[in-house]
């Protein structure tokens, strides 16, 4: 009898952890796991990255077929770096309001709802926008796969 209810636990706890994993920074949901705050770290320290043009450690993060989606088009990882060490579009500054990250096995979604003050071909913008980013784990280290900037209102709000 006690080895059938310990089977039965041992059960449940293997087909909960199997299941994908959900978590926000929204203040009425719960913390997020160990490993969605590593990629919340990772995607606001990009933003960092972004903001001071480090090309090098980019060309780390972003995977070689990664690719990026603007508001103007859509290009691959090389192109991303040239306009971020030209200047042509400098992400100067990114307030993160609200993130949602979306766990699935060794692939990771974040949704991050921010206002993006930014230089484009020497004008400067102030941009709401919800980005959203996928990663994946490659040996020890999360490489970026995607990053999609889309156009929202300062209402928008991210469903957790």
């Amino acid at each position: 009898m006690k080895a059938s209810i310990l089977g039965l636990c041992l059960l449940l706890m293997g087909t909960q952890a199997s299941f994908a994993q959900t978590a926000s920074t929204n203040s009425s949901a719960t913390a997020p796991t160990r490993a969605q705050q590593e990629i919340i770290d990772l995607s606001r320290q990009k933003w960092q990255w972004m903001a001071d043009k480090n090309v090098d450690k980019l060309a780390v993060l972003f995977d070689d077929k990664s690719k990026f989606v603007h508001m103007s088009g859509t290009w691959k990882k090389d192109e991303e770096l040239d306009i971020i060490k030209t200047g042509s579009i400098w992400y100067k500054n990114a307030d993160v309001h609200d993130v949602a990250v979306e766990l699935f096995d060794n692939t990771a979604i974040i949704w991050s709802r921010i206002t993006l003050v930014a230089m484009v071909r020497g004008s400067e913008a102030k941009t709401e926008f919800t980005v959203t980013e996928v990663y994946k784990k490659q040996a020890s280290d999360w490489k970026m796969l995607a990053l999609t900037f889309s156009s929202v209102r300062d209402t928008h709000v991210i469903k957790h």
